[in-house]
Formats: structure tokens, C-alpha cells, sequence
């Protein structure tokens, strides 16, 4: 059975703090817009902070959350986005409606959720065929800390353990690499070393105003080896492959 995971104070608190990272979420926004289509779906919109970046693309756009306190507030804050659907949503679900969103994206949600590969399927049977799933999860077990197990992480991935959910999922992987390699390395020292939470403060503002800008350009070259997360595109089959 599908269920909430993690402290949903703690997570709330994680994500204010990380609603200043500006120049970090906008350079996520811009990962997925291109797969998005005209009229996707996110699943686990939390705060609503990438809901407002990409809403103004879409003729449509649907948020979701599962956490009902943030559900509210979600709701609430997105009242004024006419192009904009609230739903709740829990994944996986047992028997998914078969839905004709142009893609899913989901970012920081599937490394919460037991069974992934189930809600994966469940993604797929949101899109519609042909569609894409947008994904950005936290990379490498070896991060894995107190700040992870706080907010309900059951696992970090690699290219390689997101191409295999992904593919036994009935998934075709598009694009897959890693993100933000300085990123994990700061992620490493804070939440490992010095046991700290990634909360807004000096450390999340020199981040993302001085490191943040030059990690991007470099990566728009050069792909790195590692990141502080997974990015993935796939897609759903056909008619003809389904």
C-alpha cells in the first residue's frame, strides 16, 4: 500500500529553505521544459515553488501532493493560476487511471516511495503514449545521511539503478545523466560532515549565487561523471508498442 514517508515538518521545513535557491531551480526548470508537451502533469508539487516557474509555459498545467497539510497551502497559494489543476496524489496506485497528460515530471519525489518501479507504472499510465516522464532524483548511496533518512529517503540512485527501474517499469530511456557535481560535494560535507540541514542560511545563498552559475556553464560543455542528482527522460510506448 502506498504511503506518505518521512517527517512532513521536517520536509516542509527543507523545502522553505530551499525555495531561496533561485538560480538552482531555474536551471532544473529549463532541464525539463523541452519534454513537457502542452499539458503536463507534476507529481509531489510540495510548495508549489517549480509549479509558478513552469505554469507560464502551458496552456494547462496540473500540481499534485500527497501530504494533506501541504496539499492546503499549495492550493492556497496557487489560487490565482487559472491554467493551473490542484489534485491529490499518492503513488503508486493499484489501479491508475489511464490519463492523457503530454508528460509527468517529478522531481525529488521517487527516492520517498518503496516501490518506485510501481509508481512509475503509474506515471506511465498518466501520460499519454509517446509522452515523457521527467525525473530528477538524488544520486549515490554513499551520500545517503541524517538529512535523507529525516525526510523519508528510502535510496539514491545511479545512471544505472534509474535506467533499470525505468526499463522494468515498461519505460524507453531518452536521456540520462548526472547533475550539479559541485553540488555533491557540498550536499557530502554538510549533511554528512558537519550533520547540517539543507535549510535556507549563508551557506544555500553563496551556493547558489557563486557556485551554482559556474557548475551550470561547465556542465552545458562537459557532462560530469557524478552529480548531486540523477536527471532522466523517458518515455511511454506507443499504441503500437504498449
Amino acid at each position: 500500500m502506498a504511503e506518505i514517508t518521512g517527517d512532513q515538518r521536517v520536509q516542509s521545513e527543507v523545502l522553505e529553505g530551499l525555495a531561496t535557491a533561485v538560480n538552482h531551480r531555474r536551471w532544473f526548470v529549463e532541464l525539463a521544459l523541452p519534454y513537457l508537451g502542452d499539458n503536463p502533469i507534476e507529481i509531489g508539487s510540495g510548495l508549489g515553488d517549480y509549479v509558478l516557474e513552469w505554469a507560464p509555459h502551458f496552456p494547462r498545467f496540473t500540481a499534485t501532493e500527497a501530504d494533506p497539510d501541504r496539499l492546503v497551502a499549495l492550493k492556497e497559494r496557487l489560487a490565482g493560476e487559472s491554467n493551473v489543476e490542484v489534485r491529490q496524489m499518492l503513488l503508486p496506485q493499484p489501479e491508475q487511471e489511464r490519463g492523457d497528460y503530454s508528460a509527468a515530471v517529478s522531481y525529488n519525489v521517487l527516492e520517498h516511495i518503496e516501490d518506485h518501479v510501481g509508481a512509475l507504472r503509474s506515471m506511465r499510465e498518466l501520460v499519454r503514449p509517446g509522452g515523457a516522464i521527467v525525473l530528477i532524483v538524488p544520486a549515490f548511496e554513499f551520500a545517503m545521511g541524517p538529512a535523507d533518512i529525516a525526510t523519508g529517503h528510502v535510496r539514491r540512485y545511479t545512471k544505472k539503478t534509474m535506467r533499470a527501474a525505468l526499463t522494468d517499469a515498461g519505460l524507453t530511456v531518452e536521456r540520462l545523466h548526472y547533475a550539479n557535481a559541485l553540488g555533491l560535494i557540498g550536499y557530502y560535507m554538510a549533511t554528512n560532515v558537519f550533520r547540517l540541514m539543507p535549510k535556507e542560511g549563508p551557506m544555500v545563498k553563496v551556493y547558489d549565487s557563486l557556485v551554482l552559475p559556474v557548475t551550470k556553464a561547465a556542465e552545458q560543455l562537459v557532462r560530469p561523471p557524478f552529480g548531486q542528482s540523477v536527471f532522466a527522460v523517458a518515455r511511454v510506448p506507443g499504441a503500437s508498442e504498449a
